[in-house]
């Protein structure tokens, strides 16, 4: 009797070793689809080999992506550039932070009214983000091409009211960064970011009037609560996306400059 009973614990622990072994770690991370979603599905089998489900949920604008990581209720977050997540950390109180950068997308200015920058009139109306930095950045691309000069002191975070000099007395709408694409009927253009444009058919080296530079300082990260940073889960998904498999996917994906890898 004595030799059974322990014979069938012998069991239920093997049992439940095999159990903890064969165990999958889930990890959750939010993305936008076009190219940060796309990525991270790249990585889904790569990560199961290590015992880790990836589950990527979409989201389609900048905010609750961010409130969804400060409250724990996703892992990781990979959508945005470093000054967007520091202003809203200095905004909303957050603890989010850079565990990695993966590339840049270059911010560009679209139209579907006119084919230079030169057939701007006085008056034309140009769309633009309405989230703090984004907003900067895309009065920062026109400053860069002459059309706008912007108070010194305004720097990343630039607004219309900045405006010192606008010799051809552009009007700004300013706009949610998801809902630029379809704003470019009613304008006469649109600053759109490069993960909204690429989902409407726009590539910035082909269609873009006016393109952001290599030198970009807005490069998009993998972004996680402050004190996550050294969860086996995250080093294994930081390890993931910036091999070769993901420099190889961006390159071939994007050969026209649209997506840029920078590790």
């Amino acid at each position: 009797m004595k030799k059974s009973i322990l014979a069938i614990a012998a069991a239920a622990a093997v049992s439940v070793g095999c159990s903890k072994k064969s165990e999958t770690k889930v990890l959750t991370v939010g993305a936008t689809p076009e190219p940060h979603a796309a990525i991270l599905n790249l990585l889904v089998d790569d990560l199961a080999k290590e015992g880790i489900t990836l589950k990527v949920q979409e989201f389609t604008d900048y905010v609750v992506p961010n409130e969804a990581v400060e409250s724990g209720q996703i892992d990781a977050n990979y959508f945005q550039h470093l000054p967007y997540m520091e202003s809203f950390n200095k905004e909303r109180g957050f603890h989010l932070v850079s565990v990695a950068g993966i590339h840049i997308e270059p911010l560009a200015l679209y139209s579907h009214k006119i084919k230079s920058t030169d057939d701007l009139k006085s008056g034309s109306v140009i769309a633009i983000p309405n989230d703090p930095t984004n907003e900067g950045r895309a009065l920062l691309l026109l400053q860069s091409n002459g059309l706008i000069k912007l108070d010194d002191k305004a720097g990343l975070t630039a607004v219309p009211a900045d405006i010192t000099e606008n010799r051809l007395n552009l009007k700004f709408r300013e706009i949610e960064a998801a809902s630029l694409p379809r704003t470019l009927d009613d304008v006469d253009a649109a600053v759109i970011n490069g993960n909204y444009a690429l989902p409407a058919g726009l590539t910035a080296s082909k269609d873009g009037l006016l393109v952001e530079g290599a030198d970009s300082p807005y490069v998009n990260i993998l972004c996680v609560k402050d004190g996550v940073q050294n969860d086996e889960r995250i080093k294994a998904l930081v390890k993931a996306m910036t091999s070769q498999k993901v420099k190889d996917y961006i390159a071939e994906h994007y050969p026209n400059g649209e997506v840029v890898a920078v590790f």
